[in-house]
């Protein structure tokens, strides 16, 4: 290449840097929506956002018909979830729930983070089915979908009226979070707890919060969330760590860091997913990765094709989540290592399901 060849080349990446900056939509992730692929009429993807006005939060209240999720997946460890909401204004850009927001009528970009259905009778339900004659006592997952402390959670407190259910019928729960705010549940939490009806699983994939901000822009610090896990094993609530997803070129190599600093608050227990981009969600993703980090897209949209068999999706059992091939390997590879060095063996927390079925036949017995 030659000098003035150069020139132009860092000319046109500066002209489109700086487009990328005047369009950003602050504090989100999606940069886009995407057309719904259930509707017939396609649109354009982009949004022109105004410097003027902020995008707001809309929510929308919902009388769900049913709330205890079947899960037929063999990579989940659980059999049933519970989604208190559906969308997530965290907006992680690479979010694998965003694709299930087109059932609702909606894009899987911005308005997945933008337009949150809110199920104000989820404990009503809940209760309604514990009390179900033919229900066998079985852990049930919040969430499955989107984050059950998500900010509005604060507002609506549907995850807090769930898990007084759960206290209340002695029925074992689990939880997974990237938000602080379920340290306002700390009691309901020790209560359970302490009766082997609980466990707790923080997202953390990174140390580098400047990334974290960038990916989860509205969800809590990295400093946060280990504040967070600290607190909860210090209360003798057992914590483990979802360090998902790990996207290779981004943040891959800060691993064996990220499991010694964990390691050291007391985790005993941490597993990883590896970047899939079935649906819109590709969309979403590369134009997050032109505005954010043009540089490295096609580097690393290579890598996450490798891990997939040259595609950036995977909706096979057993093989979406930890991929295949070498950098799939390697990542693999580096955890368990990490693990043996930093991480203090312990047995695994068992659920307590007789209380409840205790509960269930002592009632019965009434009748």
């Amino acid at each position: 290449m030659t000098f003035s060849q150069s020139i132009y080349s860092l000319v046109g990446f500066i002209s489109n840097f700086m487009s990328n900056i005047t369009t950003y939509i602050k504090g989100r992730g999606a940069q886009i929506n995407p057309s719904n692929p259930f509707h017939h009429t396609v649109r354009s993807a982009e949004i022109k956002p105004d410097p003027d006005r902020m995008i707001k939060t809309v929510a929308i209240e919902t009388e769900a018909h049913t709330i205890v999720n079947k899960v037929d997946s063999p990579d989940i460890g659980f059999n049933y979830s519970i989604n208190p909401y559906q969308g997530c204004e965290h907006g992680c850009v690479y979010c694998y729930a965003r694709n299930t927001h087109t059932y609702w009528g909606y894009s899987c970009g911005l308005d997945f983070e933008t337009k949150i259905m809110v199920k104000t009778n989820a404990a009503a339900l809940l209760k309604k089915r514990l009390e179900h004659t033919d229900w066998t006592a079985s852990p049930i997952m919040l969430s499955g979908n989107t984050d059950c402390y998500q900010p509005l959670e604060r507002q609506y407190e549907i995850t807090r009226s769930l898990l007084h259910v759960f206290m209340q019928y002695r029925h074992p729960v689990a939880i997974v979070t990237k938000n602080s705010l379920i340290l306002r549940d700390l009691e309901i939490l020790k209560e359970l707890s302490r009766d082997h009806l609980v466990r707790v699983c923080i997202s953390i994939n990174t140390l580098n919060d400047r990334v974290r901000h960038k990916l989860e822009p509205r969800a809590s610090s990295i400093h946060t969330r280990i504040k967070t896990a600290q607190i909860l094993i210090e209360n003798d609530i057992p914590v483990s760590v979802l360090a998902a997803p790990i996207i290779p070129g981004l943040n891959d190599t800060g691993i064996f860091n990220l499991v010694r600093k964990l390691g050291d608050i007391g985790v005993q227990d941490i597993k990883h997913i590896v970047l899939r981009l079935n649906g819109g969600l590709g969309l979403v993703f590369e134009n997050w990765l032109d505005k954010n980090y043009p540089m490295r897209k096609e580097k690393i949209m290579n890598k996450v094709k490798s891990m997939h068999d040259g595609y950036i999706h995977d909706s096979r059992f057993h093989k979406r989540m930890s991929g295949t091939g070498q950098i799939a390997d390697i990542i693999k590879d580096q955890f368990d290592v990490a693990r043996k060095l930093y991480l203090k063996p312990a047995p695994p927390v068992e659920f307590n399901t007789s209380l409840y079925e205790k509960r269930k036949n002592a009632q019965l017995s009434l009748f």
